[in-house]
């Protein structure tokens, strides 16, 4: 049966993904009753500029009063789309506290204090959602915790930031330098004024924390999280990664240790080979690769920024935390009983590709050579190219350590032969 009476929504904040929430609640409005089994209405807009004009939107829903909007009582779900530790976080609280649930699509927050955000959420019986937190509209949250909620996660790995994304496909495809691409990238709306937060890693590093907590079932913040920008990748490191059949992408690297007994996670720029399904990710979009006992590999794939795309995973968690309100249920809180411990970065083992230059002359390679065993690291392949008296030298290692490559590097820059360490590359995805 049909309930008349609305449910009634608070939306916080209505810029770029507040505004097109309003727009889809009501150009939609016949579809999403259908689809809840009650009206859905919007019943306030918390804002920092009143005066601003927002077409579509009654102006006598407009406030700045974000806390007495969600103190009202008789809201049921509470839209928060302003990002920031505060004062979304008091706000959200203070929602549960006065019996709405909450969809948020504030990774730094989720990153930061998700663990307590669910504690005062299961504290009232409320649900807390935040598909839009991740990729944009791309159906991840849900999948992870939810539709794999039986099998056994050991990986995820993805490209979650669109702008960096675009920055590095336009490096590869055009041979442009770090500089010229991000130009590109802001004039094109891509790239933020200031691009610290995507090129930086720490957009990536935020979801990465999200990620990892869900598929390993364990609490990971922000802090866990190993972070190393790209503003170092050069056009030189591209050429290289052509050279062995690779591309540079900014990847989010979320994984299960092979005993089971701890996880990793961390965000930097890595090689991967042109075979892997990330390495066709193009422009700005979004990819995660996830790889399980049961289901094996699986690949979630589409826009991850954007009013638009943002609003639309807004609105699945808005529909499914309203069924949960007319049922009378709550959907999954925090599932946090594996309780890993989360290793630092020294830990982590994959290949690497190091960049040196050095002496063009007899006994080089050998010396470097000897290093690399000194410190347990085996030699894959090397390559040297010299010219009048200087050359570079590119090694690929096997799997080793982080702590195992780290010294190999620091003996290496005090070999007198050696002039400099041009670049190092992760490799990963094979």
């Amino acid at each position: 049966m049909m309930r008349t009476r609305p449910l009634k929504v608070a939306l916080l904040g209505c810029g770029v993904v507040g505004s097109e929430v309003a727009r889809i609640m009501t150009t939609h409005a016949d579809d999403l009753t259908a689809r809840i089994g009650a009206p859905v209405e919007l019943a306030g807009v918390a804002v920092r500029r009143p005066d601003r004009v927002r077409e579509g939107i009654d102006q006598a829903l407009v406030t700045t009063d974000a806390t007495a909007l969600v103190k009202r009582g008789d809201i049921d779900v509470v839209v928060e789309v302003i990002g920031g530790i505060e004062p979304a976080r008091t706000l959200i609280t203070t929602a549960f506290e006065h019996g709405a649930s909450v969809v948020s699509a504030n990774k730094a927050l989720l990153a930061q204090d998700g663990a307590a955000l669910h504690a005062v959420a299961e504290e009232h019986g409320k649900d807390l959602y935040y598909e839009a937190a991740v990729a944009g509209a791309i159906p991840l949250i849900r999948p992870l915790r939810e539709s794999l909620a039986g099998d056994k996660i050991n990986r995820v790995m993805g490209i979650v930031n669109g702008t960096t994304n675009f920055i590095l496909d336009k490096m590869d495809s055009t041979g442009a330098g770090y500089q010229e691409a991000l130009d590109e990238a802001t004039a094109l709306g891509y790239a933020e004024a200031d691009p610290t937060a995507d090129v930086e890693g720490f957009d990536a590093a935020a979801k990465a924390a999200i990620l990892a907590g869900i598929a390993f079932h364990t609490r990971v913040r922000l802090d866990d999280v190993y972070r190393e920008g790209m503003t170092e990748v050069t056009a030189a490191d591209f050429a290289s990664a052509k050279e062995m059949g690779c591309t540079i992408k900014l990847l989010a690297i979320c994984e299960r240790a092979e005993d089971g007994g701890s996880a990793t996670a961390r965000v930097h720029p890595a090689m991967i080979p042109l075979s892997h399904p990330l390495a066709s990710v193009r422009g700005a979009y979004n990819a995660v690769f996830v790889e399980s006992d049961a289901a094996g590999q699986l690949m979630f794939y589409g826009p991850g920024a954007g009013g638009s795309p943002t609003a639309s995973a807004v609105l699945g968690d808005l529909v499914a935390v309203c069924r949960n309100r007319l049922n009378g249920a709550t959907g999954p809180g925090e599932s946090a009983y594996a309780a890993l411990p989360v290793s630092p970065m020294g830990d982590v083992v994959t290949r690497y590709h190091i960049s040196l230059d050095v002496a063009d002359k007899p006994g080089v390679l050998a010396q470097v050579a000897t290093v690399f065993a000194e410190h347990g690291v085996s030699i894959d392949t090397v390559r040297q190219q010299g010219k009048d008296g200087e050359a570079s030298l590119v090694v690929v290692t096997h799997r080793a350590s982080d702590a195992a490559l780290t010294g190999t590097v620091d003996a290496l820059r005090k070999l007198d032969t050696v002039r400099g360490v041009a670049s190092i590359m992760r490799v990963e995805g094979e």
